[in-house]
């Protein structure tokens, strides 16, 4: 653009030299260079300072990686690239042929684990009966030992030796076939209750299992997670998927307001303020300029921003000094015209000083748009 204003003074030095007869001698022609470096400099400085200017404009959209959650050969693919899509329509079907085995085996298990409770139980009650049966033979054991040794405590030794041990052995080992009986009731008893939310672990944890191959089984259909479109289609029937997120199968664009943004250098941020006037040209429209006007002009550049890792922050390394991102606003209708995400632009912004210098920045920037016409 400074060139388009040195190539202009230059033309209108030679329209005057020749429609006001001036001499080309060592007067005229330095004066005429002089007074052009001095005036194209004064309007570069503040212009430039006080109207930015910016070749960094883009229209920004969002895209979504299509990564499928679970593994499987593709089986159908009835998308067709560019054409608008609804939320969850059916971008691509996976053979659900291993799943839906997957599925059917868990509902058995459950079923099973549901229909094992009551044996549980009974289980449980039975346990609980032995220790009772157990517990009334020791005790009718250790009475006969009692009454063995009681007998034989006299002068008259009705029983012998033997006999006695003998009550005193059986009275041990109903005393051990007790403590067995009771360690198994207690594991049957811990068996039937062991519960989650009123629920058996068992039969909870089954679930939760065929909850999760139900939900593998849904994958196997993917489908559009919002409005939009798949464009650069690629996937076809018969490939392998992997749910691996650096390996997209397609990319999703969405339908939603696109933006559009600029690059400006640091030193015009004093000069560009939410709600001033700008003006856009896309080089995809050649010939025309846009209104606009400053939206909002972000925190932060991205050269400066930091992320954890095991390096320390240098302040001596070279680094790009990084451009402010603004973004714009425009003002007029472009509906009509083939203008695809993507696009670059140009954009000019006019603050409230110097405003006699707008003037010019906007007849330059209309001459770049023209320039399109030509070449880029």
């Amino acid at each position: 653009m400074d060139l388009l204003l040195i190539l202009t003074y230059g033309a209108l030095c030679y329209a005057a030299f020749q429609f006001f007869k001036i001499p080309a001698n060592k007067w005229t022609i330095p004066t005429a260079i002089l007074g052009g470096v001095f005036m194209i400099g004064f309007i570069l400085l503040f212009m430039n300072y006080n109207h930015p200017y910016s070749k960094l404009g883009r229209i920004y959209f969002v895209t979504t990686p299509i990564v499928p959650e679970v593994q499987g050969r593709v089986i159908e693919v009835p998308v067709k690239p560019n054409t608008p899509l609804r939320q969850g329509d059916v971008l691509f079907k996976i053979d659900p042929t291993v799943y839906v085995a997957a599925v059917a085996q868990k509902r058995a298990a459950l079923a099973e684990a549901e229909q094992n409770v009551p044996k549980l139980a009974a289980a449980l009650e039975a346990a609980e009966g032995k220790v009772q049966e157990v517990t009334a033979e020791r005790d009718r054991a250790k009475k006969q030992h009692e009454r063995y040794e009681e007998a034989n405590r006299g002068p008259v030794k009705p029983f012998s030796e033997a006999q006695v041990e003998q009550r005193l052995q059986l009275y041990l080992a109903k005393d051990a076939e007790l403590s067995s009986a009771l360690a198994n009731a207690r594991q049957a008893k811990i068996a039937y209750e062991s519960q989650i939310e009123g629920e058996h672990t068992t039969v909870a944890q089954l679930r939760a299992q065929l909850e999760q191959a139900e939900y593998n089984l849904a994958q196997t259909i993917v489908r559009a997670p919002t409005d939009g479109f798949v464009t650069q289609l690629l996937l076809r029937p018969g490939m392998m998927t992997v749910p691996m997120p650096l390996r997209p199968v397609m990319v999703f664009v969405h339908s939603e307001q696109n933006v559009l943004a600029a690059g400006f250098l640091q030193n015009y941020l004093q000069r560009i303020k939410p709600g001033y006037e700008a003006e856009v040209l896309y080089d995809a429209l050649p010939g025309r300029v846009f209104q606009a006007k400053v939206g909002t002009v972000l925190d932060v550049i991205a050269n400066g921003q930091l992320q954890a890792s095991g390096s320390l922050i240098d302040p001596g390394s070279r680094a790009e000094p990084g451009y402010a991102t603004v973004r714009i606003e425009v003002l007029d209708d472009t509906s009509g015209f083939e203008l695809p995400p993507g696009s670059t632009a140009e954009v000019a912004v006019y603050s409230d000083h110097w405003h006699m210098l707008a003037i010019i920045r906007k007849i330059l920037l209309r001459m770049k748009s023209w320039q399109n016409f030509v070449f880029h």
